[in-house]
């Protein structure tokens, strides 16, 4: 019997083994930049840098912006400024090279590919981080992406970019600035006694909880639960023994303390901005 060929239409990589973890500070850095884009810039790019961690997870850790343009089926970037980036960053952290590229926007567009083909010339298998700086809803959609080459036998036939997961842990002040970055429209940045008076506000809200919860215990409202119970003791314990006199002197105190250095920071900004006007005068002059 006369065996019959056949041609198999496939991937030549899989993205299940691959994943990339992405740091706060890029995300407010693509954030910046988008901000201060060009006003005919649609969109900003520019290059990740990181490193590839022990178990194959690309870590992402700081980024810049290349300046490029963009037509109906083009793309031009401005090649000597990402080299001349990518040299001095290296200089301060020569363990960070280019894992990728980032975009703003929902997802990939005509033009990605293009872009990601001049970054695998970089790199091999980059990653391609997408930053919906919109906001849209309340919330950021940040993906990252490979691209996976589909061919037909020996034949390459195109590129796809498929999606890999992506993690993005935040500590608590970080998370903070995140949330403020979701507001797409705000009067203005609070300000360091705004910022305080937000916290306290926020612990006075905690402090009621822990009070319902408590009350609700004894009462049998609730189940005790041994693990709360020796965090809140922990926590009582660890307070100073105090008088009320002693600690409302403890907290006028410190008060007073945040006062003078925002007093003091303020002169600072005062002197820096006068000084910066009478060198320019004097140049002038």
């Amino acid at each position: 019997m006369a065996t019959t060929e056949t041609t198999v239409l496939q991937f030549s990589q899989s993205s299940n083994t691959l994943s990339a973890k992405v740091h706060p500070l890029v995300i407010f850095n693509i954030c910046d930049c988008y901000v201060r884009r060009p006003d005919q810039a649609d969109r900003v790019i520019g290059t990740l840098l990181g490193s590839v961690l022990p178990d194959g997870t690309v870590d992402i850790r700081n980024s810049y912006a290349v300046p490029h343009n963009e037509f109906s089926d083009q793309v031009a970037l401005d090649i000597d400024y990402h080299h001349n980036m990518l040299s001095s960053h290296q200089k301060v952290n020569p363990k960070e090279v280019i894992v990728g590229w980032y975009s703003t926007g929902t997802g990939v567009t005509g033009g990605s590919a293009l872009i990601h083909e001049f970054y695998s010339r970089e790199v091999a298998n980059p990653i391609h981080l997408t930053v919906d700086t919109g906001f849209k809803n309340g919330e950021g959609t940040i993906k990252a992406y490979i691209s996976v080459n589909l061919s037909l036998g020996d034949r390459q036939l195109a590129a796809q970019f498929q999606e890999i997961p992506l993690d993005l842990r935040m500590v608590e002040a970080e998370r903070l600035g995140f949330d403020i970055l979701k507001t797409t429209s705000v009067d203005k940045l609070p300000n360091d006694l705004e910022g305080m008076e937000a916290s306290m506000e926020r612990l006075l809200a905690l402090i009621d909880d822990i009070y319902k919860y408590v009350d609700n215990v004894v009462e049998g409202h609730v189940e005790a639960d041994n693990t709360i119970g020796r965090f809140l003791a922990d926590t009582v314990a660890s307070l100073p023994k105090l008088s009320p006199a002693a600690f409302d002197k403890l907290m006028n105190d410190n008060v007073q303390d945040h006062l003078l250095l925002l007093y003091l920071s303020s002169i600072t900004r005062t002197q820096l901005s006068l000084a910066e006007k009478l060198n320019t005068a004097a140049q002038i002059l």
